[in-house]
């Protein structure tokens, strides 16, 4: 059977097409972890389905890569819907209201591109490929974001946008409050990336108790 007729190669471009209408229809910059993140899954899926389509295989590339855009994504939409957004209903700024374009990229990017990127993780192959031990080399990169941006903004305080994020911004607060922030998201984010690690090896394990049964 070719892999063009197989669902995950089709679920993986779309993918592809959330993540790219998500970055074409905004205008946030680099500067954001969201938009960081968005890059890093439409670089890995593209890949992924040129990878796909030359080798006749419904198998993703680079698990334990595909393990971190996963972590990475879903921070992002975490993050926007409970610490940004408050938990706000998303969709009514996609059909009135001004700026809905900007509502559509956000809606890509912190909403659709998450849930399909868990979705690919929870269902299609491979499996059981993720370590515990990739956890520390995941969170370097949220952990990295954080610190960069802390470094950029002591050496260029001029910088446009210097602290995307209220929870880098030592301005009210101080850095101690903000380091207090990093701590805290950090801990999340390492229970998260256990999730990940977990959601893995369960689906794993479900599949081989349902195998002898449905034989």
């Amino acid at each position: 059977m070719s892999v063009w007729t197989r669902p995950a190669l089709w679920w993986r471009l779309a993918i592809v097409i959330s993540a790219g209408l998500g970055l074409i229809l905004g205008t946030a910059s680099l500067v954001y972890f969201t938009i960081e993140s968005n890059v890093i899954v439409l670089g890995y899926f593209a890949g992924a389905v040129y990878w796909m389509a030359r080798r006749g295989t419904t198998d993703a590339p680079a698990p334990r890569l595909r393990g971190a855009a996963v972590l990475y994504i879903t921070i992002t939409g975490l993050v926007a819907h409970i610490l940004l957004n408050h938990g706000e209903n998303p969709l009514p700024g996609l059909v009135s209201g001004p700026d809905r374009l900007q509502h559509w990229s956000s809606f890509f990017l912190h909403y659709v591109t998450p849930v399909m990127v868990m979705l690919d993780w929870l269902c299609l192959k491979p499996r059981n490929a993720s370590q515990w031990r990739d956890l520390p080399v995941w969170l370097s990169f949220p952990l990295g974001y954080a610190g960069l941006t802390l470094l950029r903004a002591a050496v260029f305080p001029h910088f446009p946008n210097a602290y995307p994020y209220f929870f880098l911004d030592p301005t009210e607060n101080g850095y101690g409050w903000v380091a207090g922030q990093i701590v805290q998201l950090t801990v999340e984010f390492i229970a998260l990336g256990a999730a990940v690690v977990g959601l893995d090896r369960l689906g794993t394990t479900v599949a081989r108790r349902l195998k002898p049964a449905t034989a």
